[in-house]
């Protein structure tokens, strides 16, 4: 088989696993959503496939190369699996739920919290018994320390100055002086990168199918600017599904996708721009981590249905596109995706 052949069927597969999976049990989504069952495990589970494409690409396609790091793509397979087994199950028995701190809770969404967590470990064993010349060679290694930590850094201030700049505009800064002058912001803040040790797969599931692999693809194809863009929309579109009917109700399920789509744009160019500095796919991962479990902060609300049933309305998507546009999206403009640009052209 030639290169361009093998690259086409790696593509396919990931095609086929990112978004044919995701459509599929998108349905089953709208059906959980006719019998009343819990469908938080499906949001979990979904952010693991564009990884699993990846990976299963590679295995098909490149088992015999002795480089591969066979046993962490394995393991994450593996628990991709059992991710969507819980997803299905929770669709087949709804209403199972047991108590936890004498909360009622869905035995499923603990089951899939517990996947995460085991499943997080595992993955971190079996990659670093893959060795460090296995992870660098297949976009897994860890560099430049210094400029992953100023991004990383930079992103956590943008966070809380778009917060700050959506209080202000609505004249509800107290909203933001009782968040940051609570303990509980500080101390889950600081238990955070533990927290990211336990949880780091899901959002390594996306970052490594979209920043590592699909992102190059669709530069090449269409050039660095319009790349990220692209990929941005993809992205967003890819939420459909969760979207109508898990963040928010069917009746705003364009709203919602619309502001899905901003989002994942601005935020996109930006996760683009940290990657292009730091050449390490592990901060995006951190950036995707950071923007989903800083939500509960600004919300104030620290259960696990945060994410559910958000109250969302059409004013809300062009607020979302002038502040995410003037906080992330501008980094479009920045010198190094304008000096590739021009490299490219020469």
């Amino acid at each position: 088989m030639t290169e361009t052949n093998n690259t086409k069927k790696q593509f396919i597969i990931f095609l086929l696993m990112a978004y044919g999976v995701t459509y599929l049990m998108g349905i089953l989504i709208w059906y959980g959503t006719t019998v009343s069952a819990d469908l938080s495990a499906f949001g979990n589970a979904q952010m693991f496939y564009p990884a699993a494409g990846v990976m299963l690409a590679y295995l098909l396609t490149k088992w015999e190369d002795g480089m591969l790091p066979r046993w962490f793509y394995l393991c994450f397979l593996l628990i991709t699996l059992l991710m969507i087994l819980i997803s299905v199950l929770a669709i087949v028995r709804p209403g199972q739920n047991m108590v936890l701190n004498g909360v009622e809770i869905s035995m499923w969404a603990i089951l899939s919290q517990y996947a995460v967590i085991g499943g997080s470990i595992l993955c971190w064993i079996t990659l670093l018994i893959a060795g460090k010349k296995r992870r660098a060679v297949y976009g897994l290694g860890w560099k430049r320390l210094k400029m992953s930590l100023l991004c990383i850094l930079l992103f956590f201030v943008l966070y809380f100055g778009r917060a700050a700049i959506s209080c202000a505009v609505s004249g509800q800064m107290n909203l933001m002086y009782d968040v940051l002058k609570s303990p509980a912001t500080w101390s889950y803040i600081l238990f955070m990168p533990v927290n990211f040790l336990m949880v780091f797969a899901p959002f390594f599931g996306e970052e490594y199918g979209w920043r590592y692999y699909l992102q190059p693809i669709l530069q090449k194809r269409f050039g660095i600017r319009a790349g990220i863009l692209i990929l941005g929309v993809s992205w967003g579109v890819w939420h459909i599904f969760l979207d109508f009917f898990y963040y928010t109700t069917p009746d705003m399920g364009f709203a919602m996708t619309m502001i899905q789509i901003i989002t994942c744009v601005t935020l996109g160019v930006f996760f683009a721009w940290a990657y292009q500095k730091t050449d390490n796919i592990w901060v995006p991962v951190i950036l995707h981590f950071m923007n989903n479990n800083l939500a509960p902060v600004m919300a104030n609300n620290y259960s696990m249905d945060v994410l559910e049933n958000q109250q969302v309305t059409w004013a809300m998507v062009p607020q979302t596109l002038l502040l995410n546009g003037v906080v992330f999206g501008f980094f479009l403009l920045s010198k190094e995706f304008r000096a590739k640009e021009d490299g490219d052209s020469k």
